[in-house]
């Protein structure tokens, strides 16, 4: 199947600013106008509603989440991390909004806030904090972005000068995250493709707001300038890992001493407030017994990202000595052995991260398409059917599901498959595919 587009898939990639416009176009009834800012209270041109907000942040953020490997399975960190963010939610600008906080299983360093207020930080990026008011000043950051309605305003702009292409179709098999082409031939989301990328004028924004929101829930200053400290040496000494949080919230020297200063200033009274050092580590005390795993997939990431398949596999699998239950590390050592054709190999990585993690989608998906490769064309059918069941949406898996029928013979029930998928989905390897076996089958009398 080398030559197949199953193997050679090269669809558009989408910038951040095109999907933001796209899905904002999804939702249902656009109303050109002004709105007033719920933090400047001054007039800004506004296309999109606040139910608007919450529809996109639904509908997409599901597939981030995704993207980063689901969310933590330790219900004991999960709560934590919501409980501090919503603690914190009653002192914003938009107090009503249907706040929720989550940790995702990426092993990479961020923090991201959907519009309608979903806001996820990765294992990689806790790891790296100090302190519950470092924790309090990330969350306080990312509810700055979403009471500024800083992507709402990236939307408006960019449906003055985009053109329409079509939803979550243009995004279906972004390759992100270092994976390039694995991505895309796997029919995948790649981590970061939905992501905002802020102006650096929305970063001091929301640097701005996340101090005063942290100070106003009981938290000590400092932990902004430590939360800015962590990222300037993260940025020093190991940019790879922290190279997608710098592109979607690019950093700089003056950020840095502008919130200095603020804590000096603005907010000095507030310096002796509490850190919570002891309160942070008690909570995040099992993810830091996984920590030499997680640096071990860091590590696997950047030799991934260079296609150095062998050593990326040898830090999977010394993760994986360290956490043999992770559900990244099975997942990650999956990818890797579908990239170098281990067929077989891949299939039985993802079988197991489906054992330990049911819930998460992308196990699914991985089998699948290895399944597809070793022939097993109904198997394939069945995990493609099982990813549908916990992740819906995603136009890919149409294909996958018609190759599957294809695979076995059943051209009508595959036409049907190819049919739908070339509703949403008109460009690239996999649509010529089927417009071509569409074309053919209809032409032999076969559909």
């Amino acid at each position: 199947m080398d030559n197949h587009p199953l193997s050679t898939l090269k669809d558009n990639l989408m910038t951040r600013r095109r999907f933001l416009w796209l899905s904002s176009l999804a939702a249902a009834g656009i109303a050109a106008g002004c709105a007033t800012n719920p933090v400047t209270g001054k007039s800004q041109l506004m296309l999109v509603s606040e139910d608007q907000e919450i529809q996109i942040d639904r509908q997409y953020s599901p597939y981030q989440f995704s993207a980063d490997y689901g969310t933590t399975q330790d219900n004991t960190l999960n709560n934590y991390i919501e409980r501090t963010g919503k603690n914190m939610t009653g002192q914003t600008h938009r107090t009503h909004m249907p706040y929720n906080f989550h940790v995702v299983n990426a092993t990479y360093v961020n923090a991201y806030a959907f519009p309608g207020g979903t806001i996820a930080c990765t294992r990689g990026i806790l790891l790296s904090l100090e302190n519950e008011a470092e924790l309090a000043a990330l969350l306080g950051h990312e509810l700055g972005h979403v009471n500024a309605r800083h992507t709402a305003e990236q939307m408006s702009k960019g449906m003055l000068t985009q053109a329409v292409v079509g939803g979550l179709s243009a995004v279906a098999g972004a390759a992100g995250s270092g994976y390039g082409s694995l991505a895309s031939q796997l029919g995948q989301i790649g981590a970061g493709a939905l992501l905002a990328s802020y102006s650096r004028d929305n970063e001091r924004q929301a640097d701005a707001l996340g101090m005063a929101y942290m100070v106003r829930s009981g938290y000590s200053s400092e932990g902004m300038v430590g939360l800015m400290d962590m990222l300037n040496s993260l940025g020093k000494h190991k940019p790879s890992a922290i190279e997608l949080m710098f592109a979607t919230h690019p950093m700089s020297e003056e950020r840095y001493q502008t919130v200095v200063r603020n804590a000096n200033s603005k907010y000095k009274s507030a310096k002796d407030k509490p850190l919570y050092r002891e309160r942070y580590m008690d909570h995040t005390a099992r993810l830091r017994a996984q920590k030499g795993a997680i640096e071990e997939m860091q590590k696997g990431d950047k030799e991934l990202a260079k296609k150095k398949y062998s050593n990326a596999e040898t830090h999977y699998r010394r993760a994986l000595k360290v956490a043999p239950r992770d559900y990244t590390a099975l997942v990650l050592m999956s990818k890797t052995q579908l990239i170098q054709k281990n067929w077989a190999v891949g299939r039985q990585y993802a079988e197991m991260a489906q054992k330990v993690y049911p819930q998460e989608a992308q196990a699914y998906h991985l089998s699948g398409f290895a399944k597809i490769q070793l022939k097993d064309y109904e198997g394939a059918l069945t995990e493609f059917n099982s990813f549908d069941q916990v992740l819906a949406g995603n136009p890919n898996t149409l294909f996958f599901k018609g190759y599957a029928y294809e695979g076995m013979k059943k051209y009508r029930e595959a036409g049907g498959e190819y049919h739908r998928y070339l509703q949403v989905v008109q460009q690239g390897d996999y649509a010529r595919h089927a417009y071509q076996r569409l074309r053919e089958w209809q032409a032999k009398g076969l559909i």
